[in-house]
């Protein structure tokens, strides 16, 4: 749905570089990619009103990915690895005289805490709306904005720009990435100087690993107790799948049974 609008719209959409969950190789993330959609949708009828804006490196190939969604430049801030990204995107969001900023809900590589919406919004002193599925319409000031809730439910709010608003994966999906307008769009690039994250520096980044589930251990003293247990049938939870008893145990059970009751000796 195209979202009306009475007034020209300056909208920025910040953007960083996925990973896929499963390669691991380099992408354009998909929450960044769903804003920057959003952000065409509602900049349609003014070709220079959205502005999509990186901090790091340049020469990421996964910045080309958001060009080729139709973007004829991205402009980049250019800094150190180890610098702290808040206070040069604020400095620029200031400076732009921004209307609606619009960003992932949280980054697929790197940290990936979902700070940065709020700590933009802290600095700016700007509301937030978070986990946005779309923006239906902006009038006079005012955009009315669909929030996505669990179970497919959404909330209708009401914020006055400008303001910050981080996208959920209901958010209509990315259009496709085309070559040949990736590798012709423009990369603006603005050096800046920013400190360094020393907080983050002192963290150890390791690969996280699966924890064994710890098996429910089911104890029985008499023969009957371990008859039960062993011929029980097991019942679906949350699409667990149960390991049956071999037929070996269920048979010796029997027997321990038939021996305590005097059948057999």
């Amino acid at each position: 749905m195209q979202p009306n609008s009475s007034q020209k719209l300056k909208i920025v959409t910040l953007v960083s570089v996925g990973k896929h969950p499963q390669s691991g190789r380099v992408r354009r993330a998909d929450q960044d990619s769903r804003a920057v959609e959003l952000g065409l949708r509602l900049s349609a009828d003014h070709a220079d009103g959205l502005m999509v804006l990186h901090a790091g490196d340049p020469h990421e190939p996964g910045l080309r990915s958001y060009a080729g969604m139709g973007l004829a430049a991205i402009n980049v801030l250019q800094l150190d690895p180890a610098a702290d990204a808040v206070a040069p995107l604020g400095e620029q969001l200031q400076q732009s005289d921004v209307d609606i900023v619009l960003t992932g809900v949280r980054a697929e590589s790197g940290e990936g805490s979902g700070m940065l919406p709020y700590q933009l919004a802290e600095k700016l002193g700007w509301p937030i709306v978070p986990r946005v599925a779309d923006i239906v319409s902006v009038k006079e000031g005012v955009a009315e904005v669909l929030q996505a809730l669990p179970r497919g439910q959404r909330r209708a709010v009401k914020v006055r720009l400008p303001f910050i608003a981080s996208i959920d994966t209901a958010a209509p999906m990315a259009r496709q990435s085309a070559f040949g307008p990736a590798q012709r769009a423009a990369m603006t690039v603005t050096v800046v100087d920013a400190e360094t994250d020393t907080l983050r520096q002192s963290w150890h980044e390791a690969v996280a690993k699966k924890r064994p589930k710890r098996l429910k251990v089911i104890k029985a003293k008499t023969a009957a107790e371990r008859f039960k247990a062993a011929t029980a049938k097991s019942q679906s939870e949350g699409g667990r799948i149960m390991k049956q008893e071999s037929a070996g145990e269920q048979a010796q059970a029997i027997v321990d049974l038939l021996i305590e009751e005097g059948v057999l000796r």
